[in-house]
Formats: C-alpha cells, structure tokens, sequence
C-alpha cells in the first residue's frame, strides 16, 4: 500500500494590526486581522521532518507588521496584494499564497457643533470589512466583502404562499419584522485599475438602500434585488454572493393577559433561523 501526501498548506491566523497614520494633529486609524496561508513544495517536512526552506509561521507575522509600516494601506484589498506578492517573490518553494483580511471599523468621533474629531474614533460595532487574495505566479484572485452587518426593518416585509404540508404551522404574514446580519462578497472582472474603496462604499450604500424600500416577499426576494442592483451600479464587479441568517422576532400574546398585540411587543430569536444564501452573477441580469 502506497500512502501519499494528498495535499498541505500551513501559515498564520489572526495576526492582529492597529495602524495610525499621522498628519500633525490629524491621525486616521486602521485596525484588521490578517491570516496568510502558504502551499507548494512541502512533502519533505511531512514526511522526513526536513524542515529545510520552511518559512516559520512566526517570520510571517513579522512580515506582516513590517510590510504594514511601509505600506499607505488605502484599502485592505491592496494590502493583500501587495503582501501576497511578497510571499510569493521571496519564498521559494510557495507555489499559492492565500491572504485573508478582516477590518474591524472605526468612524471618526462626531462633536457637538457637527465637526469630526482628528483623532478620537467610536466602534462601529460587529460589522466588518473583509477581502481574500489568492496569488499563483500566473494568476491572482480578489474578493472583497461585508461581514455581520446587521440591519432590520419593522415593516416592509412579507411572507406568504408557500408550501403548505403535515409539517407547517407558519402562518402567512403580509407585515412582519426583518432582520437579517449580512454576509456580502464580490468577485471582479479584472484586477487592474480597481477602486476598492469606491466599490465597498457603493455596494455598501446599494445594500442598505434596497433593503430599506424594497417590499420583500421574502428573503430571497430581497437578495435578488440586491444583487441586481449591486451588479447594475458597480461595472467592476463580476457576481455578489450573499449568507443572511433570517432572525426571527416573534410576536408575543398579550391575549392571556386581556390586552391587544397590534404588531408593538416581540421577542428576537437568534436559534434557530432560516438561512438564506444566494450568487447573483451578470449572467442572470443578461437572460432577463
């Protein structure tokens, strides 16, 4: 019996980043999460323990706060180039490096008379930014994203008409609570010229602006749209893939207490929830 080494990668996780940039008086801050992954040429250090040309995961975190001093970090996507690059240039049995980045995000603290502070920032809560770069010495690969972005609206959403069987007691609504944390990523034509920045700030916007006017039927209803709209506003963007969880609120009877539930008094449940995910790609926008 011939046993072999089917397939192996090894590399950093969660190597934790805060950057200031500093203008006199006026700093910007960037904080996010990096993980680099390296395969190629590896059998020996599995097999015979030869660890020869074995870039250590410690050295790669290194790197990663080396390369984040001298480098402007306008997007998070350019940063996963650039360090991917390096990765690749300067390590030479790494055939594929894969560099995943999570922003947590800041905004710049808002005074009262309306100005923005130089240099005190308020969480933005659990929302991220995030991007995947995957680089061979032919190829290179970026994703862009938004992670936990949770939204809800009271009204504005229905749900009805669907199966009915032995196993059904959902009743239908034509007005109910929708609530949903986003997962949102993007694939690009091409990796030349691109405006990261432009484009999450468009899909972002795209986004939130859908899900606030559109009257959903469902969740996937509401998806469609969404990417449709996305696709048609963001020319540099090839499809958008989309996981939203439905958070269900549930609305409470007050009956037994003698009193009216007019769609006011709920309880939010996060387990169990219908899971919705959906690609919408330009594909499907040029067979309508």
């Amino acid at each position: 019996m011939k046993i072999e080494l089917i397939q192996t990668n090894y590399g950093k996780s969660r190597v934790r980043v805060v950057k200031v940039k500093r203008d006199g008086d006026y700093h910007d801050m960037k904080e996010f999460f990096v993980n680099v992954q390296l395969e190629g040429n590896f059998e020996k250090v599995h097999t015979d323990g030869d660890n020869t040309g074995l870039l250590s995961t410690d050295a790669m975190k290194n790197t990663v706060y080396a390369l984040a001093k001298n480098h402007d970090l306008n997007s998070i996507e350019e940063f996963g180039l650039f360090l991917s690059q390096h990765f690749l240039d300067n390590t030479d049995n790494v055939e594929h490096v894969t560099v995943e980045i999570q922003e947590s995000l800041w905004r710049r603290i808002k005074m009262s008379d309306g100005s923005y502070h130089n240099h005190s920032f308020v969480s933005a809560g659990n929302e991220k930014r995030i991007c995947l770069v995957e680089r061979t010495a032919e190829d290179v690969y970026v994703s862009s994203g938004i992670q936990d972005l949770l939204i809800m609206k009271t009204t504005g959403s229905e749900f009805w008409g669907f199966l009915r069987e032995q196993y059904t007691t959902l009743p239908d609504t034509k007005d109910r609570i929708f609530e949903t944390s986003v997962k949102a990523t993007w694939d690009y034509l091409t990796e030349e010229g691109i405006d990261y920045n432009a484009n999450y700030a468009k899909v972002r916007q795209s986004l939130l602006e859908v899900f606030a006017t559109h009257q959903s039927l469902s969740v996937q209803h509401t998806i469609y749209e969404i990417g449709k709209t996305v696709l048609e506003s963001c020319a540099d963007i090839d499809e958008i893939s989309f996981s939203m969880p439905n958070k269900h609120c549930l609305l409470i009877n007050l009956g037994v207490f003698g009193m009216e539930n007019n769609n006011e008094i709920f309880v939010p449940t996060d387990e169990p929830h219908g899971l919705i995910e959906a690609v919408i790609g330009r594909e499907i926008l040029d067979n309508e």
